[in-house]
This record gives structure tokens, sequence and C-alpha cells, in this order.
């Protein structure tokens, strides 16, 4: 059993990520510019962001940071996203999901500029994913991606078990999994809450992707030896052992899997690591107009 190391990875891409912006710096190219928004003061929220604000600041890019209490209206948030639409100096941006109840999600998402929709939650990119066109891919989607390519773990062929069907996860990366192209070439089932059959399907599975948000509901007796396992899950749980009084639990019981499996990703240091440097990624691409010209 190997632990596929997203923190490794992620350190090694942003490395990658500082040189190519300090080359174009140097030739007197844009510093790249992300901008994002922030409503009210979720944990879970607050903590991302302002990782995702120093990881810009550690690859060179410019970030500026938005903020709005949880009672801001539609129509203001709107606003500032149409305001960002039109910033020449802002290359992408993100409005930081969940947002209150009394505002659309949707409706902000469709708002955003694609061109500058880094985060690849806007029915254009989406769209665009599908078919496989050039577009912004979703963060997390990309980043396990990204890892199964950077461990070489064949997907040709192979049988890909897809636990969960968000539209952050589980829905892009089946559909990535399924594209002509490496990693790829993949047959995908994608597993949810009404699947009756969800041990029998995982069973079966070469790689299977948790990505449902419970806490250990893979385990040990799901999975085939040898199996490669992607852990998408971080639900806080409480916690006695640590300063903050939670720790994170991943979608799967590992001690239990990781004894069968092939590799398998931690929770933390798995994918977590991945999803703010395939943000960094994305954003590089909006700077160099390389993706929309």
């Amino acid at each position: 059993m190997q632990i596929i190391d997203g923190k490794a990875i992620a350190a090694q891409i942003k490395l990658e990520i500082a040189e190519e912006v300090k080359q174009i710096k140097q030739a007197g190219g844009k510093t790249p510019h992300l901008a994002a928004v922030l409503v009210g003061h979720d944990g879970g929220s607050e903590t991302y962001v302002a990782s995702k604000v120093r990881t810009c600041e550690e690859v060179g890019f410019k970030s500026s940071l938005i903020r709005f209490e949880d009672n801001v209206t539609e129509t203001e948030l709107l606003a500032c996203v149409d305001q960002l639409n039109q910033d020449p100096d802002v290359d992408g941006f993100i409005v930081q999901l969940p947002l209150p109840k009394h505002i659309s999600e949707q409706k902000v998402i469709e708002a955003i500029d694609y061109r500058k929709d880094v985060d690849g939650f806007h029915p254009i990119n989406v769209g665009r994913m599908s078919i496989g066109l050039p577009c912004f891919v979703s963060a997390t989607p990309a980043g396990i991606l990204e890892l199964l390519k950077r461990y070489n773990i064949e997907t040709q062929g192979k049988h890909c078990v897809v636990l969960g069907r968000s539209n952050i996860v589980g829905k892009p990366v089946a559909s990535l999994m399924m594209q002509k192209a490496y990693p790829g070439d993949a047959t995908v089932t994608v597993c949810h809450s009404r699947t009756p059959n969800i041990k029998e399907m995982c069973l079966q599975a070469d790689i299977i992707i948790a990505a449902l948000g419970v806490p250990e509901f893979l385990k040990g007796d799901m999975v085939k030896d040898g199996a490669v396992i992607i852990d998408v899950g971080t639900t806080r749980v409480p916690s006695t052992e640590t300063k903050s009084g939670f720790r994170l639990k991943g979608d799967v019981a590992f001690n239990d899997v990781s004894e069968k499996a092939s590799y398998i990703t931690p929770v933390p240091g798995g994918v977590g690591p991945m999803t703010i440097i395939s943000l960094m990624r994305n954003t590089l691409l909006a700077g160099k107009k390389e993706i929309y010209k």
C-alpha cells in the first residue's frame, strides 16, 4: 500500500507555478490576480479562503479578498460580481460557497463571467468539460486527476466507482474519468444515497473516488484487494485531542481500507491541498489567457 501524498505533490506544483510567474514578471508580463468574495463567517470557508490568499502570496500572484456580512442582499452580491467581471486587472475570481439561504448560489455562479470562473462552476465551463473542450475544470476534480497522473496510476479500461453526485465533485470527476484521455478512459459507475447495492458496486471497482460527505462510509469489506482509493471527504468531527476541538474525517475508514488498497489518499493531506493548487493553476491559465483568448 502506498500513500498518495497530496501535500508533497501540491508543494511541487506550487514551485512550478511560482517559477512560471517569476518568468512572466521578468518578461514584463502582468501578474496574475485572483479575487475571492467571502460572505459571512463560516469557519470552514474562513480557513479555506485564508489558505487561498496565503498560497497566492507564495506563488507570486496578486490577491484581493472582498468581505460581506451574511445579511448582504442578493442584489448587492450580484453587483459585486458584475464589478469583478468588468475589472481588467482581475484575471479570475471565486465566490466562496456555501452562501446564506436567502441568496441563490446558482444565480451567483451564472452571473460570473465564465472566462474568469476559475472555480469551474459556470454552466459554460461545465458543458465544455463534459465534451472535452478547453475550459476551467473545477479544482477538486482537477486535483484528483493530477494525483492519479503524478503517481502514474493506470486508469484506461479500469472500473471507477464514484461515490457521490454533487455538481462540485461527483458529476465532474465522473465525466473526466470517462474522457478519451489520461487520466481517463475508465468505465465509470456513479453511486449515491439512493443506490441500493453500493457494496457490490464498490467490490467491483479498481478505483474508488469517495465524495459522499459521510465520515468513514467506505469500509474494508467494501473494497477489493489492490483497489486505488481517493478520499474526498472532509467532515469536521468533535475531538478532545486537538486544540481546535475538532478533527477532519474522510469518507473512508482509513485503517480498515488501507490494508487492502494499492494506493490511498489520507485525510487530511490527500485531496485537500490539491484543491487549492488547482485553483492557482486555473488562475495562472486565466492570467495567460490560454483557455479563453
